[in-house]
């Protein structure tokens, strides 16, 4: 036994290259722009609350962009998905990267209030439509082979590109204050630097132009195309989309608040914290980077259930430990668990959805998925203040508890071969997301 294992590990890794060679040239192009941009947008991310307070504005102008960015996010996504579907994959992924450097290079041009507010709802724009436009795209430039591989790399890469932005991005306006003579704290330096994103972003535009688009035959752009979706299966909507926005509700419980956290009820350091959470990022990386071998094994849907089911435990060790090591062992293998699931998940909405409705779909699913990041965090703060956060982390076990029941009711035992929705003129797959 000991001996055939490492036949059995050098024949995974051959499968595993083979299927990300059967990557079509589209998905390709659209790594590539994922690579670029992921690390634009991490370096944004980094610096751009420090630039907004290096010119004297405080923690409640950040905290109201946040809530201008996610609101708009929220609320454009069902109209924005019609949208991408009328302009077509190609031109919603261009203007979306478009909007989003905009708004950063016209917040940095004209840095007031007011115009972070603008941009911050400008922005939230962008990233609902690239949002609801990314899941129809990969499943559009895929075939069932290597689906589930692409849907899961590219959350990867997003997610590892963003952590190299995030280390780029400390250093980057200690290099740029040198030639401008400036602090590297001071608002040119910062702005600068967020100058260099914008610009990258605009720099990712050219992979995506480079992408073939499909001829889109008329009946495919017809009006009320996606309300048939609707009219013809509107539990089998119910049923995918309920889950998600339970999980999202208990997300939003907890999960914006881990540093928090770690620091009050563990009194860990700043320092400590951030190496958790960046150690973090590679154990999430490394489930993603399982999940699509896993699904063809076991099932998509089964890899779901299992992989949520299995991190309850370990979210009950992180909120409960005795130990802050414990919580930390238990937050790495639950970050990994949880996470593995939302690509594959993400493939299997995908297609069950007529071609003309997947982005209307997807941004359903992204409306879900917001709403609890959206409003939780305003109940979560309330009960910390007045009794800790052992009721945010138990409601967040429990609405994942019953998104999970609600997962096995409504898909488990699940063919993988019950194909798209009824009425689809496209013939079954056997993908998952």
């Amino acid at each position: 036994m000991a001996a055939s294992f490492p036949t059995t590990l050098q024949q995974a890794v051959r499968d595993y290259g083979s299927k990300i060679c059967a990557f079509q040239p589209n998905a390709r192009l659209f790594l590539l722009h994922i690579v670029i941009s992921g690390a634009a947008m991490g370096v944004f991310r980094l610096l751009f609350n420090f630039f907004v307070l290096s010119l004297g504005y405080n923690e409640a102008l950040l905290g109201n962009l946040v809530t201008v960015s996610s609101l708009m996010a929220l609320l454009a996504a069902l109209p924005l998905g019609y949208l991408a579907d009328l302009l077509g994959r190609k031109r919603s992924l261009l203007a979306a990267t478009f909007i989003e450097a905009l708004a950063i290079l016209l917040m940095v041009a004209y840095p007031s209030a007011a115009m972070f507010l603008a941009m911050s709802a400008l922005s939230g724009l962008g990233q609902s439509l690239a949002g609801v436009t990314m899941a129809p795209f990969l499943m559009e430039n895929s075939s069932e082979q290597e689906r589930t591989y692409l849907f899961s790399i590219s959350s990867g890469l997003q997610m590892t590109m963003a952590s190299v932005g995030n280390w780029v991005g400390g250093y980057l306006p200690s290099w740029l204050a040198i030639p401008l003579r400036t602090a590297p704290t001071d608002a040119s330096a910062y702005g600068a630097a967020l100058l260099i994103i914008s610009a990258g972003l605009l720099f990712s535009l050219l992979p995506l132009g480079a992408v073939r688009t499909r001829p889109v035959v008329r009946s495919q752009r017809a009006l009320f195309a996606p309300l048939a979706t609707f009219r013809q299966q509107p539990a089998l909507l119910v049923r995918l989309i309920a889950p998600m926005l339970i999980t999202s509700i208990g997300a939003g419980l907890i999960m914006p608040f881990m540093n928090v956290f770690y620091r009050q009820v563990y009194g860990q350091s700043d320092p400590v914290i951030g190496a958790l959470f960046a150690w973090g990022s590679l154990w999430m990386g490394i489930g993603l980077l399982l999940a699509p071998p896993l699904a063809d094994r076991w099932g998509k849907m089964n890899l779901v259930i299992g992989s949520q089911a299995l991190s309850i435990p370990f979210l009950v060790l992180m909120g409960f430990a005795p130990h802050f090591w414990i919580s930390a062992v238990a937050y790495y293998i639950r970050l990994a668990l949880m996470n593995m699931s939302s690509p594959v998940y993400q493939t299997f909405v995908m297609e069950r959805v007529e071609p003309t409705a997947r982005a209307t779909v997807s941004s359903l699913v992204n409306m879900a998925w917001n709403f609890g990041w959206a409003f939780s965090p305003t109940l979560s703060g309330w009960l910390q203040v007045r009794y800790g956060f052992a009721p945010p982390f138990i409601g967040t076990i429990l609405l994942y508890s019953l998104a999970i029941a609600l997962y096995w009711l409504f898909f488990g035992g699940h063919s993988e071969r019950q194909g798209l929705v009824m009425g689809s003129s496209t013939p079954p797959t056997d993908s998952p997301m």
